[in-house]
């Protein structure tokens, strides 16, 4: 079996409906995934992958 977890950010790419973006203005330096319309998980990429994970409201 594969590593169930994320390596790297292309790891966070796939499936591509992830929207996987880089976050700018005050939250540069982190990333998002989309939950769905008004919903994102943001985060902050390390070697160490994932940190400051939280769930944002974004609407």
């Amino acid at each position: 079996m594969g590593n169930a977890y994320p390596t790297s950010l292309d790891d966070l790419k796939v499936p591509p409906g992830n929207h996987l973006e880089a976050l700018k203005g005050d939250r540069a330096g982190q990333y998002s995934i989309r939950i769905n319309d008004q919903w994102r998980v943001c985060f902050y990429w390390t070697d160490a992958g994932a940190e400051n994970v939280e769930i944002v409201y974004y609407h």
